[in-house]
């Protein structure tokens, strides 16, 4: 069991930056890969970007690349999402996930098997 509690939205404006956070706890964090997802109003969830239980490899929807960075620390438990250069259409409610595989960075959401609750993301132009 996997849980995970994200922090770290807000309202920004265009062009601001913002850094999201996923504590984990209940598992060895070192051994599940972890995932970005948002979900904007109306529109299905999205991949945003993944990142390897060891932190040594990463994966980025091309809405995110050059934008969004994503890192981990496995000695807090914690993985990150720096977001700079936000646009009005990054306004979304961010979920991170987990997957058991630490090795598998996959963009369905449907392979990842814990999430959190979420943290609202909201840019205006």
């Amino acid at each position: 069991q996997v849980q995970l509690v994200e922090s770290g939205g807000g309202m920004v404006q265009a062009g601001d930056s913002l850094r999201l956070s996923c504590a984990a706890s209940g598992r060895a964090f070192s051994r599940t890969a972890m995932g970005w997802f948002r979900q904007a109003s109306g529109k299905e969830r999205e991949f945003v970007a993944a990142i390897s239980g060891s932190g040594g490899n990463t994966r980025y929807a091309d809405s995110a690349k050059g934008r969004f960075t994503i890192s981990r620390n496995n000695a807090e438990n914690t993985v990150y999402l720096q977001m700079n250069g936000l646009k009005p259409e990054d306004t979304a409610v961010y979920y991170c996930a987990a997957t058991l595989d630490p090795n598998y960075l996959t963009d369905y959401w449907w392979a990842y098997n814990y999430w959190g609750q979420g943290s609202q993301v909201t840019v205006s132009s």
